[in-house]
């Protein structure tokens, strides 16, 4: 199955979670014809992965003067200060956005600091109302690891949500949890969007019988009809197991 039908990608896909955000967003971006990649959050520099990157405080005109060469096209409103950044529009901007084109909209949503694994902070996640699709992302590297910020952002977060202590392992449960909770993967969807789970860096056949077991139990949740496996630094979807 390839990306596309693997998370049926229409309208506002709002991108969340860790182990591989970025990476799904740029592999979505190319498997489609036409997509819009911007943020609600800061992002670092994705020049390499848009046909064109456009500084704006008008996205939607930045999307309506969008030529042939210029997909897919990114947009952001400028950069953060001096760093190796730049910000994300506030979720009101890509709201309009999204009444603004059909083409579809890949939206990094929050921050996890190149970490597996994560439980959002009370000001996260940045997610439009508009959003149709919320993709809650976690790395199955992250089962087997000690809940500490060396592989988790926030461990703290991911404790309360899980009953773990800080330094204990993270175990299949524990991804589950985070990713069907209200607090956690679940975290300001909107009512009628659509939740497709990706279990992330499914390197090889030991890593893949973990995440279908992850899987298997996600599905149990009423939101969730499907969850992905795949190797987003490959763009590729190992399968996709359905409710």
């Amino acid at each position: 199955m390839d990306l596309n039908e693997a998370f049926d990608p229409e309208g506002a896909v709002a991108v969340v979670g860790a182990g591989g955000k970025k990476s799904t967003l740029y592999a979505l971006s190319a498997a489609l014809d036409r997509a819009v990649v911007t943020a609600t959050v800061r992002i670092p520099p994705f020049e390499g992965h848009v046909g064109r990157l456009v500084v704006t405080d008008d996205p939607a005109g930045a999307v309506e003067a969008a030529g042939p060469d210029d997909w897919p096209l990114g947009v952001v409103p400028g950069r953060d200060g001096d760093r190796e950044r730049y910000l994300g529009y506030e979720t009101a901007t890509v709201e309009k956005l999204t009444d603004a084109t059909d083409a579809p909209i890949l939206i990094k949503a929050d921050g996890a600091r190149r970490r597996w694994f994560k439980a959002p902070a009370d000001d996260e996640p940045q997610i439009p109302e508009t959003a149709d699709v919320v993709v809650p992302v976690a790395s199955v590297r992250a089962v087997g690891e000690p809940l500490t910020d060396k592989r988790v952002h926030r461990p703290e977060r991911v404790a309360e949500l899980t009953g773990l202590d800080i330094g204990e392992e993270i175990r299949p449960d524990d991804i589950v949890t985070v990713l069907t909770h209200d607090d956690g993967g679940l975290k300001g969807v909107p009512d009628g969007a659509r939740v497709v789970p990706l279990l992330n860096m499914v390197d090889d056949e030991s890593l893949e019988t973990t995440a279908r077991e992850v899987a298997t139990d996600v599905l149990e949740h009423p939101r969730i009809d499907r969850v992905v496996l795949g190797r987003m630094d490959l763009r590729n979807v190992v399968d996709v197991l359905t409710g």
